[in-house]
């Protein structure tokens, strides 16, 4: 199984990619449907938030008036604190349910709009950035969704960068054109590297690097710096170094604690992506990005 986080900013088109995924057979986890799921009619979050913020945030129906919760909880920082306390542990339980409960050769696809913005991104096998230029969509959610240009300007101005999302890509879909292009985007990275790449991982095998995607790298200094956070979330407390041995030949240093937690090392970095490659060493799995690990004991 991997698991890939897809994201973009508000109006990029994301829904475009993860309908193609689906269609081509991955396993989605949508962060806000989950989000609505845990505060339904009847649910423990609903409740929780009623005992918290008053029954006056509910509606007429007994639904949750999510404006008015809106207006209670955004006021100061403790009554924010108090909402993410009560709905965030419901949204990570029902989350690690549904990836419990996703079949062995899974394509996990977590649809997650502030992956970049809860600094998530490291704890996947791969990070999918749909882009559009800050003027289409902006274009895109005054024309299509009905909404404000002041809000949806204001939307925009909140969410992550393009320099900050790119910075943890990799892969970049750049969805200036029709949306049937940015399907058929989607569908020849299904195909040519996330399938490939989930078979790697399963069989714990080093992957065979695929010229054209490697060319499409998104960041300009390449990927190191990104796979040095990746290498912490998978080492943990495993390592008290990781490094950038060479950024040309992408080739890293995990520094493990003592002997045993190099031992320990091996399943944690197969599991995510970077199977064994010989003594101390592990290559990765994704033909999209060639990089070696090597494991040292401090």
């Amino acid at each position: 199984m991997i698991r890939l986080g897809l994201t973009g900013g508000i109006g990029a088109g994301k829904s475009t990619v993860a309908k193609t995924f689906v269609e081509r057979g991955a396993y989605i986890i949508d962060a806000d449907k989950i989000a609505r799921e845990v505060v339904e009619p009847g649910s423990e979050g609903l409740a929780a938030l009623v005992e918290a913020f008053g029954d006056d945030i509910l509606a007429a129906d007994g639904a949750l008036d999510r404006p008015a919760l809106a207006a209670k909880a955004f006021v100061d920082d403790d009554s924010r604190q108090k909402l993410n306390g009560i709905t965030h542990p419901l949204i990570g339980a029902r989350t690690q349910a549904l990836l419990d409960a996703a079949p062995t050769d899974a394509i996990v696809v977590q649809d997650i709009p502030l992956l970049v913005e809860n600094h998530t991104a490291p704890f996947f096998h791969l990070v999918v950035i749909v882009y559009a230029d800050a003027e289409v969509r902006l274009h895109r959610l005054t024309t299509m969704r009905g909404v404000g240009e002041a809000d949806a300007r204001a939307r925009i101005a909140a969410q992550a960068t393009d320099d900050q999302r790119r910075a943890v890509a990799d892969v970049w879909l750049d969805n200036s054109g029709a949306p049937e292009d940015l399907a058929a985007a989607a569908a020849r990275i299904w195909d040519e590297r996330l399938l490939p790449l989930e078979a790697n991982v399963r069989a714990r095998r080093v992957a065979t690097p695929v010229p054209e995607l490697v060319a499409a790298e998104p960041n300009p200094e390449g990927p190191s710096a990104r796979l040095v956070n990746r290498l912490w979330a998978l080492a943990g407390e495993l390592a008290t170094a990781v490094d950038v041995v060479d950024a040309k030949s992408v080739t890293l240093q995990i520094t493990a604690r003592d002997a045993e937690a190099a031992a320990g090392l091996g399943d944690r970095l197969a599991d995510g992506g970077f199977a064994d490659a010989g003594p101390d060493a592990y290559g990765s799995c994704d033909p999209g990005r060639p990089a070696t690990v090597r494991v040292t004991v401090g």
